[in-house]
Order: structure tokens, then C-alpha cells, then sequence
């Protein structure tokens, strides 16, 4: 399995030590050119009127709940509201299509994500929108450890037991995702590959979806974030190991899948803030100078703290070579988890 995971001075986290093979903090890409200046519009008096930030998820997701708490303060501080657009569908092709197609003026913002802008570039032959060409980042903002949760009626208390299960009932366990090609998808596929198991994989419109499925008894498994360790405190949904090479931050006490002797089952979801490309460079140095600071601040380390979300800040050049070195890297994990290109 790849190990994309190298140390870049210019991303930025308000944890020590955030290592994660899927969060490339060391990206060795092609030099990348924000938008010449001289030839934009005046950006003096910006903004003048509300802003909209594109959300490619349900309410109620990771990303939504935290976009939210961020708008709450950077709408005050630029002196306009913004207003969260949640787009939902086709595992995110939908809002990332309207980012892409609106004007590079600072009032379309876009959260783009691993999954939006990497992983559907790896596993779509044809996709609306270019990762790279179509859009102008801002800065990394967040990643989210993710957990391997069970429905309580599973008879497993353990990674090894849901193996020695899975094994002796093949393609009868289900798990969920919030659709083809996003992360909690892209986990279930690695954990059949690199256990050797046939689950069976059904998507879901959003995480909330998702998560009611898992406690309903409607599928068995879900990889998610900690967004549902809420029902799991509520005895509706079990957790019994985190998808990651070292233990969550936030939840120490849960051993990892690698330690069950899966080691290929590792990823860690990232989220940045994006426009459309071509924005001026002085707006993309203000709003990531803003954003930079507003995710620094305490308020908003407390709230990705109850998130369950781990703050990541960076330049908007580390974000695109995050992009370009990530996009070939996850090719071949996606290759070896079987995952084929629609």
C-alpha cells in the first residue's frame, strides 16, 4: 500500500504531530501558478454584498456542521453574510459542478474535499469538472479521523471478530456510505480487500441518512467520522476500531484496524476551502489570511473538538500540490481495493 505521507512546512496544524498516510503533507508537484493579479478586476471594498459557500453534502455532516461554525464568525469579519449551499449528490459531482461554473469573484466559495476532488478523479472516466483547472484553493482547513462503527445487533466486539464474521457469512454483512467513490465507501472496499472479505456495499444521499440506516438495523457497518460517536454514547451503534496507522487523538482508548493485522485500511478525509478558478490574488490572500486566522482562534478549536474534526491550515499552493500528488497515490490504492473506474 502507499505511504504518501511526507512533512510539508507550509500546511499547518493546531495539534502536534498530525501524520496521516492519506493527508500528504509533503506534496513534490509541478509548480503550481495562482492567477496573475494585474490582469483582474479591482478587489477594493470586497465584499459588497452576501457570499455563498457550496456544500456538496446534507445538513448535518461533518462538513456542514463545520463550515457553519465558520461562517458564524468570518461573515462578521468581512463585513456581509454567508449563506451554506448544500448541494448533495452523485458523491459530490453536483456542488462541485456549480463551484466550477460560477464566477471567480470571491463570492462563490466552495468546500472541497478527498473525495470530491481527488477520489472522483481517480474512479470517473468521465468527470464535469477538472480538479485542478477548475478551481482556485484557499486553504486546507480540516481532516477527520474515521471510526469502524457496527449496528449493536452485529455479534462483534472487535475488528478480528467482524472478520471471523464477515468470513463465515460472505457477502450477507452490509455497509454503508454516503455514496459511490466517498470515503466511507472507498474504507468499506479497502477492508474487504485487504481483510479478504465480500460485504456488501449499500450508498446512502448524506451522512445523517447513513447513520439512521446504521441505527435502524438496515445495514451492519458504517465508516464514518465522529459524528456518530453520539449514537454510540446512546447505546444505538457500536465503535470498535479507528481507520487510521496511529490511534485517533480524540479517541485514544480505540485500537486501529492495523492492529487487528489489517495494516491497508487507512485513510484520512480532508476538507479545504476552494473558489472558482481564476479568482484574484488578492482576494485569495485575504480570505486565506482570514480563514487561517479564524480556524487558529479558540472558539473554533473547541468546536472542531466536539466535531471531532482535527484543524489543518496551509498555504493555497500546498493545497493543489495536495491534489496533484494525492490524486496518482490514491489510483493505486483504489486499484488494489478493487475499486474500477465508471
Amino acid at each position: 500500500m502507499p505511504t504518501p505521507n511526507r512533512p510539508n512546512p507550509h500546511i499547518q496544524s493546531t495539534k502536534p504531530q498530525v501524520r496521516r498516510r492519506t493527508l500528504l503533507l509533503g506534496a513534490a508537484a509541478a509548480p503550481w501558478m495562482l492567477p496573475d493579479a494585474r490582469a483582474q478586476a479591482p478587489v477594493d471594498g470586497f465584499p459588497t454584498r452576501p457570499l455563498r459557500l457550496i456544500v456538496g453534502f446534507t445538513a448535518g455532516s461533518i462538513g456542514d456542521l463545520f463550515v457553519r461554525a465558520l461562517v458564524q464568525q468570518l461573515g462578521p469579519q468581512l463585513g456581509q453574510p454567508i449563506v451554506v449551499e448544500n448541494k448533495p449528490g452523485a458523491s459530490q459531482v453536483i456542488g462541485a459542478e456549480l463551484a466550477a461554473r460560477a464566477a471567480p469573484d470571491g463570492y462563490t466559495l466552495y468546500l472541497g474535499t478527498q473525495g470530491g476532488l481527488v477520489l472522483n478523479a481517480v474512479v470517473r472516466k468521465k468527470l464535469s469538472y477538472d480538479p485542478t483547472a477548475d478551481f482556485t484553493p484557499i486553504t486546507m482547513m480540516f481532516v477527520t479521523p474515521m471510526y469502524l462503527y457496527v449496528n449493536p445487533s452485529v455479534p462483534a466486539k472487535s475488528t478480528a471478530e467482524l472478520i471471523a464474521l464477515a468470513k463465515a457469512k460472505p457477502g450477507k454483512l452490509t455497509f454503508a456510505s454516503i455514496g459511490a467513490v466517498t470515503a466511507s465507501h472507498v474504507l468499506g472496499e479497502m477492508f474487504k480487500s485487504e481483510a479478504g472479505v465480500d460485504m456488501l456495499h449499500v450508498p446512502f444521499k448524506g451522512g445523517p441518512e447513513a447513520t439512521n440506516a446504521l441505527i435502524s438495523g438496515q445495514i451492519d457497518i458504517y465508516f464514518n467520522g465522529n459524528n456518530s460517536m453520539s449514537q454510540v454514547k446512546q447505546g444505538k451503534a457500536r465503535v470498535i476500531a479507528s481507520a487510521g496507522l496511529k490511534r485517533s487523538e480524540e479517541r485514544p482508548d480505540l485500537p486501529t484496524i492495523a492492529e487487528a493485522g489489517v495494516p491497508g485500511v487507512d485513510l484520512l478525509p480532508w476538507f479545504g476551502l476552494f473558489a472558482p478558478a481564476g479568482m484574484p490574488r488578492p482576494l485569495v490572500d485575504r480570505l486565506n489570511r482570514e480563514v487561517v486566522a479564524l480556524l487558529k482562534s479558540q472558539p473554533m478549536r473547541e468546536r472542531a473538538s466536539q466535531i471531532g474534526v482535527e484543524i489543518v491550515t496551509g498555504t493555497p499552493e500546498a493545497l493543489m500540490n495536495q491534489i496533484k500528488t494525492e490524486t496518482p497515490l490514491m489510483a493505486k490504492v483504489m486499484q488494489k481495493a478493487g475499486v474500477t473506474p465508471e
